[in-house]
């Protein structure tokens, strides 16, 4: 290994340890629009009433006997109507809302992270009104980001792929080709998102968050403003703007790369075969971002039709039995 290998490693590793120690620090701020990588919600969460667990209809009492199975029954059925008002006199847990103060629609509603899995704490919902981005808030956003531990599980896998395309020869193979790659990846997605989400657009005062169009509009229509994104963005005030920030950061990464990437890394069609994928990401992964509260919706609502289905026939067989013991 040259002295000048070992410096750039011992760069990485005092930026990831810095990096992680202040995404500790940061874990206190509230976020209300980039909740904490920890809330692993796959879908909006729901009340019980929503799910219309508690949408079935009372059984009629029609037949009591001698030992008092009436008032036992009353009471339990008191018993069950309190713990039904103290679930819905619950709130549910944070739900977007719009201009008007009013609840974002299912099908428009964002999750934290998509499936579970994929952070998505820099998406909008459709329609809704999000905390203004700020110094503070953009680099709080960009930590939790960077660092959050879905984000190494696919460096790792861009890392074996790259590898295995044999993408740098000069990197190697192996588990040293593989640790090559690793850590100029992390360094690659890192300064992307620092730069993008936190540095340019506090400085240009561009938004940056992707604000999905939702519902409402033919999917061709969608797909264009998915496409439209990665050359506009938003103001602070709201307004248009060409998307200096998110362009330029990735302009920028392509050029910083050269100084840890090989020679033969780091001539013009390479970066600018880099630059294309990560344009090509970002536009799978926000089109993933517009459509997926439409897919999360649908089977949300499936469910709670068949949970509907399910009291209502679990209902309609213990009033048969009712009637027939009171027979």
């Amino acid at each position: 290994m040259s002295l000048e290998d070992g410096f750039l490693h011992l760069i990485a590793a005092l930026f990831t340890f810095s990096i992680v120690s202040f995404s500790g620090q940061v874990d206190s701020l509230s976020l209300p629009d980039a909740p904490r990588p920890t809330d692993n919600i796959a879908v909006p969460a729901l009340s019980v009433s929503d799910l219309g667990l508690n949408s079935a209809p009372s059984v009629p009492n029609e037949a009591s006997d001698s030992d008092g199975q009436t008032s036992q029954q009353g009471t339990d059925s008191a018993g069950t109507n309190a713990a039904k008002k103290q679930a819905e006199a619950k709130p549910a847990a944070t739900v977007p809302v719009d201009a008007n103060g009013n609840p974002v629609p299912l099908e428009r509603r964002e999750p934290t992270r998509i499936l579970g899995f994929m952070p998505n704490f820099r998406t909008v919902s459709g329609g809704a009104t999000p905390p203004p981005p700020s110094w503070k808030y953009n680099f709080t956003v960009a930590t939790h980001q960077a660092t959050d531990y879905s984000s190494f599980i696919f460096l790792g896998l861009t890392s074996l792929t790259a590898q295995g395309l044999n993408e740098h020869p000069a990197l190697g193979k192996g588990i040293g080709g593989f640790y090559a790659y690793n850590w100029r990846g992390f360094l690659d997605k890192t300064d992307n998102t620092y730069l993008s989400a936190w540095l340019l657009s506090s400085t240009l005062h561009e938004d940056t968050r992707y604000y999905a169009l939702g519902s409402g509009h033919s999917i061709f229509v969608r797909s264009l403003y998915v496409i439209s994104r990665q050359a506009v963005a938003r103001t602070y005030g709201g307004h248009q703007t060409p998307n200096i920030a998110g362009l330029g950061a990735k302009v920028m990464t392509q050029f910083v790369s050269r100084y840890y990437y090989p020679a033969s890394a780091s001539t013009f069609p390479v970066l600018a075969t880099k630059f294309g994928y990560s344009v090509m990401r970002d536009v799978i992964f926000s089109t993933i971002r517009e459509f997926y509260p439409d897919i999360s919706a649908h089977f949300i609502k499936k469910h709670r039709e068949k949970m509907e289905r399910l009291a209502a026939k679990g209902s309609g067989g213990d009033s048969s039995i009712d009637c027939s013991e009171g027979r």
